[in-house]
């Protein structure tokens, strides 16, 4: 769940969380106090929040761990245990 959470959700919802943010300390509220929710750049932030899932996403996939040579054995049922899957190195190259 905190996996989904920092590549996914987070993401998305910075970009807003941060203009947002913006917005309550640095712009000056109208008289009333309240915000005018219908001012805010909605496509923009909805678009930076997309964009940058999409880097998040690349980076994570791409960058983050080492390919292992080998031949996946995957996991199975044995003597009433489950043994994990894992990477069997190829010898003989």
């Amino acid at each position: 769940m905190p996996r989904i959470l920092v590549t996914i959700v987070l993401p998305l919802l910075l970009p807003s969380a941060l203009y947002l943010l913006w917005m309550a300390v640095l712009r000056p509220s109208r008289s009333d106090g309240a915000t005018r929710w219908t001012g805010l750049p909605w496509l923009w932030l909805a678009g930076a929040g997309v964009a940058l899932l999409a880097i998040v996403l690349f980076v994570v996939t791409v960058h983050f761990g080492e390919p292992q040579e080998g031949i996946y054995v995957p996991p199975r049922w044995q003597d009433g245990q489950i043994i994990p899957g894992h990477v069997v190195p190829q010898s003989g190259r």
